[in-house]
């Protein structure tokens, strides 16, 4: 089975035994952004990794906006149910953009990154990371993939929703909201492709909404029934 959560952000407890007891043998859970586990390569963090590591199934992420993106960069490259990963270890993979995945039946895509909301902040303190930002060609061979599955696949796992969506949610804010071309770009393939569950967790709530469309944060979602666990 497959299973999607929101951004865990490093956090120990978010990666329970407990909170994960629905795992089982060969399962998958699937982190939408914000990792966080491959941050510094301290000892901490490789302690974090190892124990995980001895887990029977296996637990995969998009990137988000606030990753390591040179550490992560430096992971091997491997195919794995179809798509690009970086495998940090045999069973803790980092899902590259714009790749089509074929896991327990379900067809997934999977296109990482965004830009961070505090990225003027971060700018300035040299804390801000320009592979936040897919590139063109990360948005290329992702709608090539798609092309390739003639627009059609079962679950869309991103970090960052479609724009309107991103409005919607953030009607209440008095802030501007900071829609990028990443959220044009998944406006268009909301409106183009066909799929059974999209999966986001850029904004950190845990909320439906509509039959496709799923923000997560602490959720646990069964990806095949779209129900929470």
């Amino acid at each position: 089975m497959v299973y999607v959560t929101g951004d865990t952000h490093g956090c120990p407890e978010r990666l329970s035994k407990s909170e994960l007891k629905m795992l089982k043998e060969g399962d998958t859970l699937i982190i939408c952004g914000d990792f966080g586990f491959v941050w510094d390569d301290g000892k901490k963090e490789q302690k974090v990794l190892l124990s995980l590591s001895k887990r029977k199934y296996n637990i995969c992420f998009v990137d988000g906006t606030h990753e390591n993106f040179n550490l992560l960069n430096k992971y091997p490259v491997k195919t794995w149910n179809g798509g690009l990963v970086h495998e940090i270890k045999p069973n803790i993979m980092h899902l590259m953009r714009g790749e089509l995945f074929n896991i327990d039946e379900l067809s997934i895509f999977t296109m990482g990154g965004g830009e961070s909301p505090d990225l003027d902040v971060r700018f300035e303190t040299a804390s801000w990371d320009k592979g936040e930002i897919p590139t063109q060609s990360d948005l290329l061979r992702g709608a090539q993939k798609l092309e390739e599955m003639e627009c059609k696949v079962d679950i869309i796992i991103t970090h960052e929703p479609p724009s309107k969506i991103k409005g919607f949610l953030k009607l209440a804010e008095t802030d501007q909201i900071r829609v990028t071309a990443l959220n044009a770009y998944f406006d268009e393939l909301s409106a183009t492709c066909t799929f059974k569950h999209w999966f986001f967790g850029s904004l950190h709530m845990d909320k439906f909404i509509s039959n496709t469309h799923i923000g997560l944060f602490k959720n646990i979602i069964n990806a095949h029934t779209g129900e929470k666990c």
